[in-house]
């Protein structure tokens, strides 16, 4: 009779016991990624803060080129921002890159956006109510 091995068994046909992973191989492997998790927290944290930029860089674009749309159509710039709604150039005014609705509106002052366009009253732009600064150091409200 030819004895025989079979996996996971001595040759008696006992079964052997299985050898797991050492505390400090457990401790070797969750330490490699800790050190991963660390390098890309910031990265990743970095790309949403990029994404809201450019998120509030569009918003600001579309909503001073419907103000100036409107002034175009209308021969007269909206009083606020709630006209581009009411006028349905805009579905709803979307939230400021502080989560909530802080735009502050540019006042006319005696500036004509239409050739004929009789009051000189409204608003002719837009920017953003944040105090905070961007990655490349400029203050949200100056954009």
């Amino acid at each position: 009779m030819v004895a025989r091995k079979m996996a996971g068994c001595k040759m008696n046909g006992k079964p052997t016991q299985t050898r797991g992973f050492t505390l400090i191989e457990m401790m070797v492997a969750i330490s490699i990624i800790v050190i991963l998790l660390a390098v890309a927290m910031p990265i990743y944290s970095h790309s949403i803060t990029r994404a809201k930029e450019q998120n509030l860089r569009k918003n600001l674009q579309t909503l001073n080129h419907l103000i100036y749309q409107y002034a175009q159509d209308k021969q007269k710039s909206p009083q606020s921002l709630s006209d581009l709604v009411s006028s349905k150039y805009i579905d709803k005014i979307h939230d400021d890159i502080t989560g909530s609705n802080t735009w502050v509106t540019e006042p006319a002052e005696g500036t004509i956006m239409s050739v004929y366009q009789t009051e000189d009253t409204g608003i002719i732009g837009v920017h953003s109510g944040s105090s905070g600064t961007a990655t490349d150091g400029t203050p949200y409200a100056k954009w």
